[in-house]
């Protein structure tokens, strides 16, 4: 669940890179610095499921948390010592939305799915004969794997009926699937939009998001062609690439607290709402969608 701890704690065990004075050294230091994010965060509770007058200011808390320890982070000497392969400065985006939806999620149940997930993408069936097809089901299980998925697990039991051949197999379903990102571009987007249509063709109740902390769409794309439920752009600013956002001359946008309640609000409320939904619901009505 703590992406980026785990990510540190892989560099701090590899035998073969990062084994250099200077990378010990460096990683010595973000472990410190680490500790002290991580701590102060499990320190703070909230927001949870139901809404209470301070979850404003938690999350604002939480923000200044993620937005101390990711400029450090995000210092050029760490950046240029690990590359954008070693995921270790995009996994801090990861591991703060774990912190920030985590006591809300726990608030439904302790064995919630939270945080990467391998998901149930799709199931078929491939028996070799028609002899083995009524002697086990031979089910095939596609999975997809997401950066951050709140769900559940479930686990499912099939046989033949009169055999007693059974076979087990277990399923992480999300309600929520969110796909982090350091910079969105139009290629990651359709990437995005393909995993949110296939999610939602077996799971219809199911929300996609996009997180990325800055943008590289230009106005000539048509946002209202992808299926993602929201896009949410923390820092409110376009992409530079990283060896410009050393410049002495460039402004780094904060991360913006409104953004970060607008995705807490957006996703506690698709979770604390009821998902009426189906043709007879809509029957009721008098329209269906």
């Amino acid at each position: 669940m703590l992406v980026h701890g785990d990510n540190l704690t892989q560099k701090e065990n590899h035998t073969e890179k990062y084994t250099d004075k200077e990378a010990k050294r460096f990683l010595k230091e973000i472990r410190v610095e680490y500790v002290k994010w991580s701590n102060a965060n499990e320190k703070l509770k909230g927001p949870f499921a139901n809404q209470e007058k301070n979850d404003s200011e938690i999350i604002r808390q939480r923000v200044q948390l993620f937005s101390e320890y990711k400029e450090f982070v995000d210092q050029q000497k760490y950046a240029e010592k690990f590359d954008s392969r070693s995921n270790l400065h995009s996994s801090v985006l990861e591991e703060f939305i774990y912190y920030l939806f985590c006591d809300m999620v726990f608030d439904f149940s302790k064995s919630a799915v939270l945080g990467k997930a391998h998901t149930f993408k799709d199931i078929f069936f491939n028996s070799s004969s028609y002899k083995e097809m009524v002697s086990k089901p031979n089910a095939k299980i596609e999975k997809k794997d997401h950066d951050f998925v709140i769900g559940v697990n479930i686990q499912t039991e099939m046989k033949c009926e009169g055999s007693q051949s059974v076979e087990k197999h277990s399923w992480q379903i999300p309600a929520v699937a969110i796909e982090c990102k350091t910079y969105l571009d139009k290629t990651m987007l359709e990437g995005s939009s393909t995993a949110a249509e296939q999610l939602k063709n077996r799971n219809p109740n199911a929300m996609y998001i996009v997180v990325a902390e800055w943008l590289k769409l230009t106005d000539q794309v048509n946002l209202k062609k992808f299926k993602v439920d929201q896009i949410y752009i923390l820092r409110k600013q376009k992409n530079t690439d990283r060896e410009y956002r050393y410049a002495a001359a460039y402004k780094k946008n904060p991360i913006h607290v409104d953004v970060v309640q607008h995705l807490f609000n957006t996703v506690r409320n698709h979770l604390t709402t009821d998902w009426h939904s189906g043709v007879n619901y809509g029957l009721q009505k008098g329209y269906l969608l």
